[in-house]
């Protein structure tokens, strides 16, 4: 099926979007990004004529039925539509079918082809580039969900990642912020062969190699199933108007009961959290993730930038290593002692007391997943001693066991390999020095660390040191 079936279905995929293409250009020729117009007798052809071409599309993939359920609620009774769980590139099979809006990057409408094709189906594009993308893109949904269903349907996907569909993570807020009625719809996929639980390496999240093994297993199948099921519209309450937060959770907890899944507190951000490439990723043993979960939950995440961190360091190091209790964190953190505030506590407890550096360092980790060196640098300066900014042995162990989360790592020898002198006592600058690195490549075959995340730190700190040395560069291929 690799060698037949896959090349000749995609193939042909692409042929009916090139088919779609003069299509699309010539319905998208003078329409407005910020104006409803009403549809013309010409342009509902076109869409009719788009609908049977990406039907054939799918078709042509296995999926030679789309079973639906349930009644799709009109724009004036439903203006957002929110589907779940998301899980592949098959998804797009109810947004082709209704020309549905969607919530799309707006890199997306410059890409040949397919960017003539995504404006047809007039999207709520979000820029990246635009750091008040997120306020412009709400007041979008919301001006489009307050139009009295002159505008076509949102489609969002409130889990905004892909996960396994194991479970329906938390909801993003952005589909319930307007306050208006939604229509939940869930998707199912019905097919033995493709089993996207066993697929992922982060489950509950997909990464992109289990997307692709996902739409290579598909294709190779003769015959694909899906079903869209149309749940009763969900009109918000006043409360829940007010909150948002608990629209999205009860909506997330109807849609749950009708696919008899599970719901976790893992969101779009512990996606990032878990997938972090480099020398901070994490174990599949770590707590970094319910941490993550945890200081959520509190509000802790909200907000915080590199200058709050670096404040936040600034009051840990002035306790001096002393540890503190319960009552004296809640105070600490500025939040009266809860179950979800005990957890947190829990996670750095040791005979009833805390370090506060442990969870600033864990702090720093889950809002910065991508920035390694700055969560390493913060530790240090925490840790380091006032007359010559260094660290003992027992600190650094702290710091490994935090930041890495690898609970086997022993600490005794890095600072071994990194503490050559035999001082008892290494500086951030020591630790962060490439050539003090290739001490730790013995280490490999007795602990936790991969070969590849060892070369990805040892690369990392060749940029951040602009020191690229031949000797080391030589040592890593052999």
């Amino acid at each position: 099926m690799t060698v037949t079936l896959f090349p000749v279905r995609l193939l042909f995929a692409a042929f009916m979007m090139l088919l779609a293409w003069p299509f699309a250009f010539v319905a998208t020729v003078g329409l407005s990004e910020d104006a409803v117009e009403p549809l013309s007798w010409w342009r509902w052809l076109v869409d009719l004529a788009l609908k049977a071409i990406m039907r054939a599309m799918w078709f042509s993939g296995g999926f030679h039925w789309v079973r639906v359920k349930g009644r799709p609620a009109l724009p004036s009774e439903a203006p957002i539509l929110t589907l779940a769980p998301h899980s592949s590139y098959f998804d797009a099979i109810p947004v082709t079918m209704t020309m549905a809006s969607i919530v799309m990057k707006a890199e997306s409408k410059d890409i040949p082809v397919w960017g003539t094709l995504i404006k047809f189906i007039r999207p709520v594009f979000v820029s990246r580039s635009d750091q008040d993308s997120r306020r412009k893109t709400v007041e979008e949904i919301k001006r489009r969900a307050f139009s009295a269903g002159e505008w076509p349907q949102i489609m969002i996907f409130p889990e905004g990642t892909c996960t396994n569909r194991s479970c329906l993570i938390a909801f993003k807020p952005g589909a319930f912020i307007p306050g208006v009625p939604v229509q939940p719809v869930v998707l199912r996929y019905p097919n033995e062969v493709v089993r996207t639980e066993s697929l992922s390496e982060t489950p509950p999240f997909s990464t992109s190699q289990a997307l692709n093994d996902i739409l290579w297993l598909t294709l190779c199948q003769l015959h694909n199933s899906i079903e869209i099921e149309y749940l009763p519209t969900y009109t918000p309450s006043e409360v829940e108007k007010r909150d948002p937060a608990l629209f999205a959770s009860n909506v997330r907890r109807i849609m749950a009961k009708a696919l008899h899944l599970p719901i976790i507190d893992y969101s779009f951000e512990d996606c990032q959290l878990a997938m972090a490439k480099g020398p901070l990723c994490l174990p599949s043993h770590t707590c970094l993730l319910e941490f993550s979960r945890l200081v959520r939950r509190l509000g802790l995440k909200v907000g915080v930038t590199d200058q709050i961190l670096q404040e936040e360091s600034g009051r840990a190091r002035r306790l001096c290593g002393g540890k503190i209790s319960l009552e004296s964190f809640a105070k600490y953190v500025n939040l009266p002692v809860t179950e979800t505030l005990q957890d947190v506590f829990a996670l750095f407890e040791e005979h009833g007391q805390m370090d506060v550096r442990e969870y600033v360092i864990a702090l720093s980790v889950v809002c910065r997943p991508f920035r390694h060196l700055d969560t390493i640098q913060l530790a240090f300066r925490m840790f380091e001693a006032e007359e010559d900014g260094a660290i003992v042995e027992d600190e650094l162990a702290v710091i490994l066991k935090t930041a890495l989360g690898v609970a086997d790592l022993t600490a005794c020898d890095v600072f071994r390999a990194v503490d050559t002198e035999d001082k008892g006592k290494i500086t951030c600058g020591m630790y962060l020095d490439v050539q003090l690195f290739e001490g730790l490549l013995g280490l490999l075959k007795c602990h936790s660390i991969s070969w590849l995340s060892l070369q990805n730190l040892i690369t990392l700190l060749h940029q951040h040191t602009s020191c690229l040395l031949p000797s080391v560069a030589g040592s890593h291929q052999a």
